[in-house]
């Protein structure tokens, strides 16, 4: 898109001016649309809080105490999720400033294993869970806060896609080229590969019900993409519908 100005200028002549406004365009449109998704989801919750708050303010000696109690237990579960995207907007919001990661010294040992700890209270009996080191190094250097967080939004992505009875492998590997990898792999629902590009989008969702259901924000891979660049590394996605998914970050 090009922007393209006529003025006069000096005795008789014509400035031209012409700008290429296409990035200025682009960012526009990812700023209405994140204004727009951050409206809809924060939207549907609070919605249905203030319909059970008027419900219960209309007539509360109608009500029984156990549907007193149903009513602002779906409230208090609308409000989580509300505080959940918050929490994400500014996690997102503190990892796009220009400051880097601190070099703290992450072991990935202990890592892995607090990793598949939460992966085995999270699934709570329904998956069988692995945790394997193939050879990676035992210490990387970043944010060990920074980098619990985006392995766990791919732990947790893959315990609430995989049907019961399935299996999430979690690896920590070292590859034949040198680079060092964290993988998490599952026998789940699979993606269809048209979604793979978009998944990393803010509000991205493959299947919007679903991903609600689960108590999902649309957040999660935002903030895996962004901490994997702070720390110099990339995430690689392969996934087949009815077969399962592998979410792999790749560290130089």
């Amino acid at each position: 898109s090009l922007q393209i100005q006529l003025a006069p200028f000096a005795a008789g002549r014509t400035l031209l001016l012409a700008r290429d406004v296409t990035q200025l365009q682009r960012l526009e449109t990812m700023r209405r649309d994140f204004v727009a998704n951050v409206s809809h989801e924060l939207k549907t919750p609070l919605t249905v809080i203030s319909g059970f708050i008027e419900t219960l303010g209309d007539g509360l000696e109608e009500f029984s105490r156990q549907e007193q109690e149903h009513f602002l237990g779906l409230a208090g579960e609308q409000a989580t999720r509300m505080q959940r995207l918050i929490d994400d907007l500014l996690t997102l919001s503190a990892l796009e400033t220009d400051r880097p990661p601190p070099d703290e010294r992450v072991e990935m040992g202990p890592l892995l294993g607090r990793l598949r700890e939460d992966a085995v209270a999270l699934s709570a009996g329904r998956h069988r869970i692995e945790a394997t080191d193939e050879g990676g190094p035992p210490i990387i250097v970043g944010s060990a806060a920074e980098l619990h967080s985006a392995f766990g939004n791919l732990m947790t992505n893959a315990v609430r896609y995989t049907p019961r009875g399935g299996r999430i492998t979690l690896r920590w590997q070292r590859r034949p080229d040198g680079q060092a990898a964290f993988e998490v792999e599952d026998d789940g629902i699979g993606i269809e590969a048209r979604h793979l590009p978009r998944l990393t989008e803010r509000f991205y969702r493959v299947d919007r019900g679903r991903s609600r259901e689960s108590g999902g924000t649309g957040l999660g891979l935002a903030i895996v993409k962004h901490v994997l660049e702070r720390h110099g590394a990339s995430l690689e996605i392969s996934s087949e519908v009815g077969k399962g998914s592998r979410f792999r970050a790749v560290f130089p």
